[in-house]
């Protein structure tokens, strides 16, 4: 059995995370879990939330997702994120300041649907912005 997972992260726009590490926790659709080397295979749809990597360097060891797939194998772990940001590199102020943007916008909503789109966006920046505390 191997020591390592082989971790991949792929965002819309690019390879994010291409590493070897110890274990990782995601936010799955039905419940977190966690992948270690010898993992059963799985697939699993991820939930907006933060990802957790065990044996990576400070600043790769907690993404950001806003959705996506995972799928797992014996010695690897691909996951394909909707949306993916390493948290070290989010903005408190801007991203507080796209909350209160986002409030805004859902009084002025004209329709249900409008309203719909814009609390899905800001249930996105609320989880965003409890990731960077």
């Amino acid at each position: 059995m191997a020591d390592k997972v082989a971790f991949e992260l792929v965002a819309p726009d690019r390879l994010l995370l291409s590493i070897e590490v110890d274990s990782v926790a995601m936010p799955g659709l039905e419940g977190d879990f966690g992948v270690l080397p010898g993992h059963a295979p799985l697939i699993s749809a991820l939930r907006a939330g933060v990802i957790e990597v065990e044996g990576a360097d400070e600043a790769q060891s907690r993404i950001f997702v806003a959705g996506g797939f995972a799928e797992v194998a014996a010695d690897r772990l691909t996951v394909l994120a909707e949306d993916a940001v390493l948290v070290s590199e989010l903005d408190r102020s801007s991203l507080e300041q796209r909350v209160q943007d986002a409030r805004e916008d859902l009084e002025d909503a004209a329709d249900d649907e409008a309203r719909r789109q814009v609390e899905g966006k800001l249930a996105l920046l609320e989880d965003m912005l409890a990731a960077a505390r």
